[in-house]
């Protein structure tokens, strides 16, 4: 089947939502008949009567799903995460590094190199997030202390520049302005993230290049956590210097877990609806039973938690990472900020598309773009699933 339509009384398109078609050839979107059906002399075309049609998700910021971490490094485990992603809606994701020794590291990038672009009967891997290895120390979170790389290490691992879409640092690490350099100088994305800066190092990163942080509020400085350093003058930290600086985007885990309502509502209103990408940060306990996983490699990994609704460490009060898909992400974010649907899901699909580069090819429902789309219900759960037109999950 690689030519058909589909129709539908409500499609969020990136301007608002409103009835029509759509012609898929070929893995994109031909043509769009916007208020319109599909021709009347059409031989395959998909009423989807009023159920919601959105463009696939785009995470940013994912380490695994389904029982599977991409630190473990082989293609089973790649293919078993993106398939339990799309059932979330996900059809694009960078596949996310933990902090971990170098020889961790490269198994998992030469595993990503031989699938990013490929099949995997799931979510398409347009590329690495590189988490680690300069993170600040204190600000590690779940992951295990980063390691320090050698500058022969940081060489061969810029060797895998062409795959690595983004990389991300913490401006106050020893190492950080020479590789924030280097990764600009090789095409990479550069985000912040895992740091306790101050405002002043932000800005000076984002004069070294880098554009997003990563999961606000979340691993992050700010005036609080600053002044037990310096009582006076007070200093704002990277959670400041990233809603102050229209440079910059963020992303937000919205899982009703890790940030509360109002938080949500905040990050929207000062950064939404332009600047603000929702991610998942799962780990492999995402739809897995309650119980104990490792977060990273399985043989070197940290050791958490999951309820059935977060990740947690050990001691049961500390967050790690997250088990719950795009498609509750967007719940959480309509809830908190009552925004219509159509507003939301581009923080879902275009917002991070653009903040990954992608959006020329994918991110929203414009001729042209690879036909990437979902069958939403009223909940926001997808009941079909289309990666590059080709049906994934449901049936027509």
């Amino acid at each position: 089947m690689n030519e058909f339509w589909i129709q539908s009384t409500r499609i969020a398109f990136p301007d608002g939502e409103s009835p029509g078609a759509l012609f898929l050839s070929k893995g994109k979107i031909c043509a769009i008949h916007r208020e319109g059906s599909a021709p009347n002399d059409a031989p395959l075309v998909h009423d989807l009567g009023n159920l919601l049609i959105s463009p696939g998700f785009v995470d940013l910021h994912v380490h695994g799903g389904g029982g599977a971490d991409f630190m473990d490094g082989t293609a089973e485990a790649f293919r078993t995460a993106c398939q339990a992603h799309a059932r979330h809606g996900t059809t694009t994701l960078l596949a996310t590094t933990t902090a971990a020794n170098a020889q961790d590291i490269f198994r998992m990038l030469q595993t990503a190199t031989e699938l990013v672009d490929k099949e995997t009967v799931g979510a398409r891997i347009a590329g690495v997030h590189l988490y680690g290895p300069h993170f600040h120390s204190p600000a590690k979170g779940c992951h295990p202390d980063p390691e320090q790389f050698s500058p022969e290490q940081v060489k061969k691992l810029l060797e895998y520049s062409p795959i690595i879409t983004a990389a991300t640092i913490a401006p106050e690490h020893p190492d950080a302005q020479a590789f924030a350099k280097e990764c600009i100088a090789e095409g990479i994305r550069l985000h912040m993230g895992h740091s306790h800066c101050t405002f002043a190092q932000a800005e000076a990163a984002v004069v070294w290049g880098a554009r997003h942080v990563d999961h606000l509020f979340c691993a992050m400085s700010d005036r609080a956590r600053l002044r037990l350093e310096q009582t006076w003058p007070m200093r704002g930290g990277l959670f400041e210097a990233t809603l102050c600086l229209d440079e910059l985007t963020t992303e937000v885990i919205a899982d009703g877990c890790h940030l509360s309502p109002e938080l949500l509502r905040l990050a929207w209103k000062i950064k939404g609806p332009d600047q603000l990408a929702l991610v998942t940060d799962a780990m492999r306990g995402l739809d897995q039973p309650i119980g104990e996983y490792i977060f990273g490699p399985k043989e070197s990994g940290v050791r958490v938690f999951s309820n059935g609704r977060v990740g947690l460490m050990p001691d049961g009060k500390s967050l790690a990472s997250a088990i719950q898909g795009m498609d509750e992400g967007v719940r959480q974010l309509i809830a908190a900020t009552g925004e219509p649907a159509w507003r939301i899901l581009r923080a879902a699909s275009l917002v991070p598309a653009r903040i990954a580069g992608l959006d020329g090819e994918i991110g929203s429902i414009e001729s042209g773009k690879r036909a990437d789309l979902l069958c939403l219900d009223e909940s926001f759960r997808p009941l079909r699933v289309w990666i590059g037109g080709k049906l994934i999950l449901g049936n027509c």
